[in-house]
């Protein structure tokens, strides 16, 4: 996933840059971007020894044009909603894929793609990659949702990069840190009572494991249990070490005497363990003298998101939040966004293009095409048209 932030003007607090792009694999922030330092830069050792200089040069060049981008375009959005300059604004851009290993050759499957972009804290455009369109959030969006669901070669771009490039990408990426990155899961089973004096809640848990994809299962006897037995997921959740755990509970009888296992299996660290439980009952609150430190997931650096938070929190205003779709037993894994084509990317008419000028000045080109690049889409997102229309449809 990668992740642009542009504010309207210097925000003058510490740590806090008025143009930001992080990349993001698993949660993990893999390279970085900002405007004061105006350089790309590794976050992973992995990134640094795989790819070589000309990878963060080039990917430094795009930064700077979107950089760029992202001043004009904010300018742009604070005069189609009648905004003074008195006041901090803040645009956001995220765009890249998820997926999920299948099969025993771990082949990666598409899920989900994601191409939103957020003004102040709100939705405001957003890709259906399902439907092929453009989804307005607010009656300020509509006339660049228009633009872009006319044009049909962008909507296929946007498509085939989500669901292909983006993919391979992914893939690449995730052989790339396994490589370097693979941790494998600390693994325990333990029974705890419950309201209900003659049943135990019996739990799974893994942590601590890298990457996120994993495989649990609990056991009675030779029968894995499912949601039909009650069986509850937690779901793959983040670790305050940028690790992940899940935790899978049942609601057993005391008087079971059956064997329970807990079975996980971690391709990429190439662990799998089949863990029996002792039919012991765990009283306390740490389950089992497990100490998991559980965060919410960040997708920001602590300082940077600290400050962020507060000033938009003064503002009334929240971050980008992803738009969610079906469940998390996926497990999806996230990329950056990798491949750039050409890339001009106004949200909305000047009035050049109102008169019908065949590029808006508010659009660039990205200057790179041979892929190296991870600070842009591989779409085409423009208002190059020649209509006359004074509502910019």
């Amino acid at each position: 996933m990668y992740i642009y932030t542009g504010f309207s003007k210097p925000v003058g607090l510490p740590g806090i840059h008025q143009f930001t792009a992080m990349g993001l694999l698993d949660g993990r922030m893999i390279d970085y971007y900002d405007s004061d330092v105006q350089k790309k830069v590794p976050k992973q050792d992995w990134m640094n020894e795989t790819l070589p200089a000309d990878y963060w040069e080039k990917g430094t060049g795009s930064c700077l044009i979107k950089q760029q981008w992202f001043n004009n375009n904010t300018d742009i959005l604070k005069k189609r909603m009648n905004q003074t300059d008195d006041d901090l604004h803040v645009l956001q851009w995220m765009v890249g894929c998820e997926g999920v290993t299948t099969g025993p050759d771990g082949t990666l499957k598409f899920v989900r793609g994601v191409n939103m972009f957020n003004y102040d804290g709100q939705d405001f455009l957003s890709f259906d990659d399902v439907y092929s369109v453009w989804v307005a959030a607010t009656d300020i969006a509509v006339q660049t949702k228009r633009k872009w669901d006319q044009d049909q070669d962008l909507k296929e771009k946007t498509k085939g990069y989500l669901e292909n490039e983006c993919i391979d990408w992914l893939d690449k990426f995730m052989v790339y840190g396994n490589k370097q990155a693979a941790s494998p899961p600390d693994v325990y089973v333990f029974a705890k009572k419950t309201r209900i004096e003659s049943n135990l809640m019996l739990s799974c848990l893994a942590t601590g494991f890298y990457p996120k994809d994993i495989t649990l299962n609990i056991r009675r006897n030779d029968r894995v249990l499912t949601k039909e037995d009650g069986l509850i997921s937690s779901g793959v959740r983040p670790n305050e070490d940028d690790s992940f755990q899940r935790r899978d509970s049942v609601e057993i009888l005391k008087s079971d005497i059956a064997s329970f296992t807990c079975e996980v299996i971690h391709r990429a660290s190439k662990m799998s363990v089949d863990k029996v439980w002792d039919h012991k009952v765990t009283d306390g609150g740490n389950n089992g003298g497990v100490n998991v430190g559980v965060i919410v997931a960040l997708i920001f650096d602590v300082v940077l998101v600290a400050v962020v938070l507060v000033v938009l929190y003064k503002k009334g205003k929240f971050v980008l939040r992803p738009p969610l779709r079906g469940s998390d037993t996926t497990e999806p894994v996230t990329v950056i966004n990798i491949k750039d084509e050409d890339v001009n990317m106004a949200l909305l008419d000047d009035e050049k293009d109102k008169k019908g000028s065949k590029e808006s000045v508010y659009s660039w080109d990205s200057g790179v095409t041979d892929g190296s690049d991870q600070c842009a889409s591989s779409a085409n997102y423009s208002e190059n048209d020649s209509d006359n229309d004074s509502d910019g449809e």
